[in-house]
């Protein structure tokens, strides 16, 4: 996507440097656009965990190019498998919930289980991770193209007035490699030329929405007004929102969706308001393993996100703390919604309803496998 007019995708190998992977920070944005370098296990998994990077995605993506670090730290060792699971745990324990991790991670031991040659294992790690990285970016791409024709309908409707779009969190180009899932409509509907407008959860504790989405679609002139979380009901109820598209970090095979804590609030009130709310997702968010939302584990993260909230200060980026010292506060990251509040989910092989069997024809080749309990 853009940045000041230039390409950017979010996660990268330095060009003069194979051993270093790049990032954005996002922890800086919007005030500051900082590229960060990665040169080690240890790097990657502290980027992920402390939210230098976000979204699921992307942080499947990250954890490919981690296990490739890994394998550059762990070949001048005699006792290679171990030092590489080791790694593997080490990223595996970073975030729970997301999905993409794990499986690029399993991805990449089960690659490298027989490798018989120091140089034949970079090779392969290294393609591999590109490859995590580039099907992330085509699969949002393609997400982008269905999750249009949605959007053209919705607008021919309208008769050439604006339409109005809600997010939730920031599922957009920064959460994934290029592109995003929820946001890569919206920026297809704007190149197609359809009048558009987008209402910007800030959604905390993190406010992805505020800092993130927002500073995204200003970088595309995409026209958007961010509000406060509790908003979008009221804005729902006075016909103010055409259709909400959020993204998801793990979604189970019978269309349960787990996302950025707030969004089943959303879907309640969307689904009152008779509304649509599509989730955009690449086929590797879906948990294939899991059928019931209450198997998903549900990452809580530290109080003082809640606590304090980061800004620009006259002395440049600044925590508040906004609470009573020692107030006790408690930190779900995600919630679920359930498939029934689901209008459809946005797929690289197209649009689908929340539930098992019209997953099942979109994706028969992983929901026909023997593992997959009814």
């Amino acid at each position: 996507m853009l940045v000041q007019g230039q390409h950017y995708r979010t996660i990268w190998v330095n060009k003069n440097d194979p051993k270093c992977i790049q990032i954005i920070d996002q922890r800086a944005l919007p005030h500051q656009f900082i590229i960060e370098d990665i040169r080690s296990v240890q790097e990657m998994a502290t980027a992920i965990q402390a939210m230098h990077l976000r979204g699921a995605g992307l942080i499947g993506a990250a954890a490919g190019f981690g296990m490739y670090l890994a394998v550059l730290e762990s070949i001048q060792y005699s006792n290679f498998q171990e030092k590489l699971l080791a790694s593997a745990n080490q990223l595996l324990a970073t975030r729970p919930t997301a999905v993409n991790l794990a499986q690029a991670v399993t991805q990449q031991l089960e690659l490298l289980k027989n490798t018989v040659s120091a140089d034949q294992a970079i090779q392969d790690s290294f393609l591999l991770a590109q490859s995590i990285a580039d099907t992330d970016a085509q699969n949002c791409y393609k997400i982008g193209q269905f999750g249009l024709d949605i959007l053209v309908q919705l607008a021919a409707k309208k008769a050439g007035e604006t339409l109005h779009i809600l997010t939730h969190c920031n599922a957009g180009w920064l959460a994934f490699v290029d592109y995003g899932s929820a946001t890569a409509p919206i920026y297809a509907a704007h190149a197609a030329g359809i009048p558009l407008h987008v209402w910007v959860d800030e959604t905390r504790p993190r406010n992805q929405g505020a800092r993130l989405t927002a500073w995204e679609l200003e970088q595309h002139g995409i026209p958007y007004t961010v509000i406060a979380d509790n908003t979008g009901g009221h804005l729902m109820q006075q016909g103010l929102v055409d259709i909400l598209l959020t993204g998801t970090d793990r979604t189970t095979y019978k269309g349960d969706v787990c996302n950025k804590i707030g969004t089943y609030l959303k879907a309640l009130a969307a689904f009152d308001n008779a509304i649509p709310f599509y989730v955009a997702l690449p086929s590797t968010t879906f948990d294939w393993q899991t059928a019931h939302a209450a198997d998903i584990p549900i990452e809580q993260r530290a109080a003082d996100e809640v606590k304090y909230i980061q800004g620009l200060g006259p002395n440049g980026l600044q925590k508040v703390l906004l609470t009573p010292s020692k107030a006790k506060a408690v930190n779900y990251a995600f919630d679920v919604t359930p498939a029934r509040l689901i209008t459809g989910l946005i797929t690289e092989r197209g649009v689908c309803a929340a539930n098992q069997e019209a997953i099942a024809q979109l994706f028969p080749d992983q929901l026909n496998h023997p593992t997959i309990k009814a």
